[in-house]
């Protein structure tokens, strides 16, 4: 048997590897030069920059996908982070916030007064919801029936009533904490899957339970080393790449897959999984296949807009991972989701890999990946755009390090909602797919297989379980097990 995987971003490269576990001889068709997706790196005169996700949490399912079928050589390492994030507010207050219940606890009751004892509690809620919710609605197919006739759902529905599917992130927050800015540093973790924290579920604060708990780590090199070591692996298990091969078509005839069209060629097959997004596999590969319109239809994630700036000096108050918040932070989620506009004060994320990986940046530099939150795009004058957010990013980095930040930048890239769009295939720009901005939407993901296509199956962030390299990882194994059952492969 035949497996076609299209993308190589984390999620198809995750499938080569799940396929070619199973015997198939598989096959990876990218159109870009590269691999990896959105996990790759550039150097610009003298400095490397990450070039999309930043923040690694649950390790243990890279180390897992690099044993698949046997232990690998492949030297992939990783260092725990000590710190999760600096938080800067616009008052002056900065919080480098530890890892670990009671480190974290401490540091909120410390900082903004909040009770130790109560945020201990808070952030034990959302271990135990995130293990009942992990094994029902992570780790395998919500819609397949077999999977609603286990042990695990009667966990997981006991737990219902903790979970705050029917409040707010935000609601729930500013309910449980005294300090609004507690409340903000959790509402934040619903840009995670590029959602608004005034409208998801509060049962997505327990993203924050990865990062808090147990901590967020950084691999040794960078992220990109996660793509090369997942692309190492693949290699060994005999998966083909076919870079710069754009696939133009998926064919099927009696309701199964036939091949795909790649080059102007047809390349048959008896599986395929497509990583593109859902949305774009349906407009450009299945132009004549009606897709679930409700789905489709949704609310897309944010996009965004990245700075890559190699900075002529080293900053002690920066750590890791920095954000520098809004002062009106619904104003922000208003701005994006509302009027597809940036707000005038955009929350900023810093990442800085050189305060780990010297080697990133010339000696007394940093290389900052800066980035805020973006509407999709609608036909806005991105160029406008990104002008007047540069300005607002430096003018808000200038205030809070008390130097002029424009005078430090020595080299400088940047990506918009349209390139994102034509170099990753996300739709108009769009990071994660839908966003998970009501219960409905947080649930009625696409599946990881097509009912009335047998072969045809959809890994990424675009698709069930959701955005975020842990869940892109996730979807590959579901399509695994989907796999095995509908073409019986034991």
């Amino acid at each position: 048997m035949k497996a076609i995987i299209i993308g190589s971003g984390i999620g198809g490269m995750a499938s080569a590897i799940r396929m070619a576990s199973l015997g198939l001889e598989t096959h990876v068709f990218e159109q870009n030069a590269f691999y990896g997706g959105k996990i790759n790196s550039k150097s610009l005169k003298g400095y490397r920059f990450d070039v999309g996700p930043s923040v690694f949490t649950e390790p243990h399912l890279i180390d897992e996908l690099l044993s698949v079928q046997n232990p690998s050589n492949i030297d992939f390492t990783y260092t725990k982070l000590p710190v999760s994030c600096c938080y800067f507010f616009e008052d002056g207050t900065r919080i480098p916030l530890p890892t670990g219940t009671k480190a974290v606890a401490q540091s909120l009751s410390e900082n903004l007064g909040e009770d130790q004892k109560k945020i201990e509690r808070f952030l034990k809620r959302l271990e135990f919801n995130y293990k009942a919710v992990y094994a029902v609605f992570i780790e395998s197919s919500l819609h397949r029936i077999k999977q609603w006739l286990n042990r695990n759902i009667f966990n997981a529905i006991y737990r219902i009533p903790f979970y705050g599917l029917f409040s707010s992130m935000n609601s729930v927050n500013t309910r449980d904490f005294d300090n609004p800015k507690t409340a903000q540093i959790f509402n934040r973790f619903a840009t995670y899957n590029g959602s608004d924290p005034y409208r998801s579920p509060a049962m997505f604060n327990i993203i924050a339970h990865l990062e808090l708990n147990i901590g967020p780590f950084m691999p040794n090199g960078g992220m990109v080393k996660i793509s090369d070591a997942i692309y190492k692996k693949a290699i060994e298990l005999g998966v083909q790449f076919h870079l710069k091969s754009r696939v133009d078509e998926i064919l099927y005839a009696d309701g199964k897959v036939d091949g795909i069209i790649a080059d102007e060629q047809k390349h048959e097959c008896d599986i395929i999984v497509s990583n593109m997004d859902v949305h774009f596999t349906y407009e450009k590969l299945l132009p004549k296949l009606r897709g679930p319109r409700k789905i489709l239809e949704q609310e897309k994630s944010t996009s965004a807009i990245v700075f890559y700036w190699g900075i002529r000096k080293s900053f002690d108050i920066l750590d890791v991972h920095n954000i520098f918040f809004s002062e009106d932070y619904e104003g922000e989620f208003n701005s994006i989701f509302r009027q597809k506009s940036l707000s005038d004060d955009p929350t900023v994320y810093l990442h800085i890999s050189s305060k780990m990986q010297k080697e990133d940046a010339p000696s007394g530099c940093e290389n900052w990946f800066v980035m805020v939150n973006a509407p999709i795009d609608s036909g806005q004058d991105w160029e406008v755009q990104k002008k007047k957010v540069r300005s607002s990013i430096i003018r808000k980095l200038s205030k809070q390090l008390h130097e002029d930040i424009s005078e430090l930048i020595e080299t400088e890239e940047n990506i918009d909602p349209v390139i994102m769009e034509r170099m990753y295939s996300g739709k108009n720009g769009s990071i994660y797919g839908n966003a998970s901005n009501s219960i409905l939407s947080s649930f009625y993901r696409h599946p990881n297989f097509m009912a009335s296509i047998k072969g045809l199956y959809f890994s990424g962030v675009t698709v069930h379980p959701g955005g975020g390299i842990p869940l892109a990882l996730n979807s590959a194994a579901i399509v695994q097990q989907c796999v095995k059952k509908d073409f019986s492969i034991y």
